[in-house]
């Protein structure tokens, strides 16, 4: 069975960039590309040539380097079929596509509601998806282009890969999520504890992504509007799941 090393490098501020590489082949694909010397970079770090590019979403911070990366290396670029606003594609994807990377099965899965043409990545043989900014260790993206019960439905099918998938996702927000979601879920051991483990990597200048889906799905308060706890916390014990979250957003927003 193939296997890819995935390597994570930060730009910007709080911005992470995904390099996946194949032994086998020698190609390597980069999860976006919002800061093309960031890239390069790490390409040169780990003595990789870049072949591919995959992108999440439109915005500037995910896509700012892509014209330069693709110009220096000629690769070849895949990103969401529903974008007008991302330049340089060689091929676009759909919700329910899957396509091969050095001989690994790469399945999209559209997410919209941060943005309406954002595309998530799994990668079944890696226990990994690469989750753009939907899905945050212990947040979700804010919604620009969608609405809750977008976000909601979307959330809902990344709860429903395997709980041992590993969620790259593209920010480290981490803390200021934390202690966000303490407030909504105040009596959950598992975030406590969590927390804890966040502050001290960050105070160590650690990375608290990637995070396991198993982690999110016991602890991320936009992951559980269903969980009874968190309805009787917010005083919706008979709102529907889309309420809930809506609620929670709101209150994230405002935070």
């Amino acid at each position: 069975m193939p296997s890819l090393d995935i390597f994570q490098y930060p730009y910007n501020s709080d911005n992470y960039g995904i390099l996946l590489h194949s032994r086998e082949t020698g190609e390597t694909a980069a999860i976006d590309a919002g800061d093309a010397n960031a890239l390069q970079a790490a390409l040169k770090d780990n003595g990789w040539s870049l072949s591919h590019i995959f992108i999440t979403h439109h915005h500037a911070d995910h896509t700012a380097g892509l014209e330069t990366a693709k110009k220096n290396s000629n690769c070849k670029v895949t990103g969401p079929g529903l974008s007008s606003q991302i330049p340089g594609l060689d091929k676009t994807v759909v919700h329910g596509d899957t396509f091969q990377f050095a001989g690994v099965e790469i399945q999209v899965i559209h997410t919209p509601g941060h943005t309406r043409d954002m595309m998530n990545f799994y990668l079944p043989s890696e226990n990994a998806v690469f989750t753009g900014d939907t899905l945050f260790a212990l947040g979700c993206g804010r919604l620009f282009e969608g609405d809750a019960e977008m976000m909601w439905n979307s959330l809902e099918l990344l709860k429903k890969l395997p709980p041992e998938t590993t969620v790259y996702c593209s920010h480290e927000y981490t803390e200021a999520n934390a202690s966000f979601a303490i407030t909504i879920d105040p009596e959950n051991e598992d975030l406590i504890s969590r927390i804890e483990s966040i502050r001290e990597k960050r105070a160590n200048n650690q990375p608290t992504v990637p995070s396991k889906l198993s982690e999110e799905l016991r602890t991320n308060p936009f992951l559980r509007a269903d969980a009874p706890e968190i309805r009787a916390q917010l005083n919706m014990q008979h709102a529907s799941d889309v309420e809930v979250f809506a609620e929670i957003r709101a209150r994230k927003d405002n935070f």
